[in-house]
C-alpha cells in the first residue's frame, strides 16, 4: 500500500435517502409503514470521489451502507479497521451510547489518504425516571448467574462467527408485523442509578405467529434448549459483522449453519426465557455495537 500523504476535513458526503425513522414517542404503536421522504442531497468539502458518502445523517444506534472514497484499499472507524468491498460499499454502525464525533479514515493506493471528522447525533432515547431504589436484574438471582456462564460462551461463540453474506447491503424488512411494546434504547433511572437500557426492539404478536428472516444471512446460533433470559435464541449473520438476534421463540424452524433468505420463515413468537408475554425480541448488533433495527425499515 502506497501512503502520497494525508487529506484532512470533513470530507464526507451526507446523501439524505427515502425512508422513515420512527420516533419512540409512544408507549405502543402499531407497526405501519410511513410515506418516502424526499431526497435532499448535501455535499461537505469537495467531489463525491474524494468523499465518504453516507446515506443519511450519522446518530447513535444507527447503522449504514457508506461508500468510501475513490481507491480506498482500507477504511478505519474511531481506529478499528472495518471490511470494504470492490465497489467501495462499508458498513458504518454507531453504538448506542457512541461518542458525539468519530473519525473516518480511507487509506487509498497512490493517493493521499482522506480523514474526515464525523459529527454523531444524539439518540432520541425513552428515558423514565423511577422515585424508587434499584432492587437488581435478572442477572443478580443466584439460580441465572450459575447457569449463565455456559449460555454467554456459547452466544459469544456464534458471535464471532464471520459469513460472507451480503445480508447487510439489503433493504431490511420486519421480521413480524405487530404492536410495538418495547423500543431499543429506553432506560429506568432509579432514584438517580441507570437501570440497564433495552438493547432490542420487542414486536407483540400471538404465539405461534411465524417470523421471517429481515435480511439474507447464516444461522450462528439456533439454540438447542431454552436459554434462561432468551428461551429459544436465534442469532442470523447477515456478514460484515452485522448480525440479528431473535429471542423468547416458541419454537424454531432453522438449524445452525443453514443459509436463509430474506422473508424465509425461521421460527414463531413465543413467550419463552424471561418475557412478561409473547411478543418477538429483535436485536442487531454491528460487532460489540448494540444498534437500533427500527431505521432500518421501511
Amino acid at each position: 500500500m502506497q501512503r502520497a500523504g494525508r487529506r484532512t476535513g470533513l470530507g464526507v458526503l451526507l446523501l439524505l435517502l427515502p425512508g422513515s425513522c420512527l420516533t419512540p414517542s409512544l408507549p405502543d404503536l402499531a407497526v405501519a409503514a410511513a410515506p418516502p421522504a424526499a431526497a435532499t442531497p448535501a455535499t461537505v468539502d469537495g467531489p463525491s470521489a474524494d468523499n465518504f458518502i453516507l446515506p443519511r445523517a450519522a446518530r447513535q444506534g444507527l447503522a449504514m451502507v457508506a461508500v468510501a472514497p475513490q481507491g480506498a484499499v482500507q477504511v478505519t472507524i474511531g481506529g478499528a479497521i472495518v471490511p470494504v468491498t470492490a465497489d467501495g460499499r462499508f458498513l458504518l454502525a454507531l453504538d448506542r451510547d457512541a461518542p458525539d464525533r468519530i473519525v473516518l479514515r480511507a487509506e487509498r493506493d497512490g493517493a493521499e489518504a482522506v480523514e474526515a471528522t464525523l459529527a454523531v447525533e444524539q439518540g432520541r432515547w425513552r428515558i423514565e425516571h423511577i422515585d424508587a431504589p434499584w432492587r437488581g436484574s435478572a442477572s443478580s438471582d443466584a439460580d441465572f448467574a450459575r447457569r449463565r456462564a455456559a449460555e454467554l460462551d456459547e452466544i459469544n461463540a456464534a458471535r464471532r462467527v464471520e459469513s460472507t453474506s451480503d445480508g447487510w447491503r439489503q433493504n431490511f424488512i420486519w421480521p413480524v408485523r405487530g404492536r410495538l411494546s418495547g423500543w431499543f434504547g429506553s432506560q429506568r433511572v432509579y432514584q438517580g442509578k441507570p437501570g440497564s437500557y433495552h438493547s432490542g426492539l420487542d414486536i407483540a404478536a400471538p404465539i405461534g405467529t411465524p417470523f421471517v428472516a429481515p435480511a439474507d444471512g447464516v444461522v450462528v446460533l439456533a439454540a438447542a434448549r431454552p436459554f434462561t433470559l432468551e428461551g429459544n435464541l436465534l442469532i442470523v449473520d447477515h456478514g460484515m459483522g452485522l448480525s440479528s438476534a431473535f429471542l423468547h421463540a416458541a419454537r424454531l424452524d432453522v438449524v445452525t449453519g443453514q443459509q436463509v433468505r430474506q422473508g424465509e420463515p425461521l421460527g414463531a413468537v413465543g413467550a419463552t426465557g424471561r418475557a412478561t408475554g409473547p411478543h418477538l425480541h429483535w436485536g442487531l448488533r454491528w460487532r460489540s455495537a448494540r444498534l437500533d433495527p427500527l431505521p432500518l425499515l421501511p
